[in-house]
């Protein structure tokens, strides 16, 4: 059985290097709005950064539960990309890495796996929206249900598919609720 939650250091460094330039990613888009310097980076450091480390964490944390062997890994062309794209327009595509896994026997564990990530999502999208902290309630309730639909998509390596092939009826509560969440977010 393998030991649940643990890190190589190339793990580490691979979270750490990530989640930085996620957060520089997104200030940088959000001062392009009616936030100001500081306000943009401390809202993407807590809003998107607990979106993108607690969405990871969940799939490793499942996987090793399943004893497998799982280990988040950065794509440093897509962390380039990301905070290129939000520094010289106001667009951004966030894939900032992903969680491998190893060793996933079954259909159900795998779908399991994959739901968690925009589960989580959803769970901080709704703390976001009940704590009274202003912006930041707002930037986190609207990044997170962001997130958490982005991940549903039913195609190519995202999470939605990998559920929508294991169970429809998982696949329609985590979609509806992601659309519902987001559609909130944005009126």
């Amino acid at each position: 059985m393998r030991k649940l939650f643990s890190f190589s250091k190339k793990e580490v460094f691979d979270l750490i290097k990530a989640y930085a330039a996620i957060t520089l990613a997104f200030a940088a888009l959000f001062t392009k709005g009616s936030l100001n310097v500081v306000e943009a980076f401390a809202i993407s450091a807590i809003a998107v950064g607990a979106g993108f480390i607690v969405h990871e964490l969940a799939h490793k944390f499942m996987a090793q539960h399943y004893n497998c062997k799982a280990e988040f890994r950065s794509d440093d062309k897509m962390l380039v990309l990301a905070v290129l794209l939000a520094i010289f327009t106001s667009f951004i595509i966030a894939a900032p890495g992903a969680v491998m896994i190893s060793n996933v026997s079954k259909k159900r564990e795998y779908g399991i796996i994959s739901a968690v990530g925009p589960a989580s999502n959803l769970v901080l999208a709704l703390l976001f929206f009940l704590l009274p902290f202003g912006k930041l309630s707002a930037y986190g309730f609207y990044i997170n249900s962001m997130l958490a639909l982005f991940n549903m998509i039913p195609a190519g390596n995202f999470d939605g598919k990998k559920v929508l092939g294991w169970n429809k009826s998982v696949f329609g509560v985590l979609m509806g609720l992601s659309v519902i969440f987001f559609l909130i977010a944005i009126l």
